[in-house]
């Protein structure tokens, strides 16, 4: 998945405005909400800080304070901002319930809870570890999904349902990834240092599957829900079970994320 350039960011930007004011139309009784969340903004940075901050803040965190903390990390690093907007774009070519591109933005927080960990994790690398940890802790609390601000995500991320996903510290995921609920990217052990997996491009990863330990998942593999995988799984490769073994080769033109196809 490549990046946007300036003329796909602001068609995209463009359209999202269109299917909110759409929106408003159908239900006026969100037009405040519409408004204030999309409408009102002038770019897509500056709304997407005003949605987190809304949902993130909290009695000992108001949201004026998180939206420049927000807006800050996204005017500094823009790399943020593409990654957001393949983000929405992989959550409407690969969920067949998200017909708008506003859809995620507005309401999944799989998506809101990757958005808010790119932020943290930008945090993490300024060496601002405490603020990272607070909001790592409230965003556990809000979305339901915990992501150490340590870990690396790539871009082209879905989080479909989001619910009980658990991501460890030294876990590296690459572009074009897709999770279900209950995942768990986690260590196995009490070892510490590297001890979380590492998951290359194109990985589909079905529900409530468990990938334990320093171990690396090839390119394009597909995880069967419910397994549990403590060894490395080989490119183009469908593994399930408990533990999980190799079931069968994908064809190497085959995208597992992207064709979201769960059949074993």
């Amino acid at each position: 998945m490549k990046n946007l350039n300036r003329a796909q960011a602001e068609a995209l930007w463009i359209t999202i405005r269109q299917e909110t004011e759409i929106a408003v139309q159908n239900e006026p009784i969100l037009a405040s909400f519409l408004h204030l969340t999309v409408l009102r903004h002038n770019c897509f940075s500056r709304m997407l800080a005003f949605h987190l901050s809304t949902k993130m803040c909290s009695a000992v965190m108001e949201a004026r304070v998180l939206f420049e903390i927000y807006v800050n990390a996204l005017e500094k690093d823009e790399d943020i901002i593409n990654a957001a907007m393949l983000d929405i774009i992989a959550y409407y070519q690969r969920d067949p319930a998200c017909n708008t591109y506003s859809l995620p933005l507005l309401y999944y927080k799989g998506f809101h809870a990757i958005q808010t960990h790119r932020i943290n994790h930008w945090l993490w690398q300024q060496d601002r570890k405490t603020l990272a940890y607070f909001l790592q802790n409230r965003a556990s609390e809000v979305f339901g999904v915990d992501i150490h601000p340590a870990a690396t995500l790539g871009q082209g991320i879905m989080i479909d349902h989001g619910t009980g996903v658990v991501i460890g510290e030294t876990a590296v995921l690459g572009n074009n990834i897709s999770l279900l609920h209950g995942v768990t990217l986690g260590g196995s052990g009490k070892e510490t240092g590297d001890r979380h997996p590492k998951i290359d491009d194109g990985v589909l990863i079905g529900a409530n599957a468990s990938i334990l330990g320093n171990i690396h998942i090839g390119h394009c593999a597909k995880i069967g829900a419910n397994s549990v995988v403590v060894n490395d799984v080989p490119e183009h490769t469908t593994v399930v079970g408990v533990p999980a073994r190799p079931i069968s080769q994908n064809h190497t033109s085959q995208t597992p994320a992207q064709d979201m196809d769960q059949r074993i």
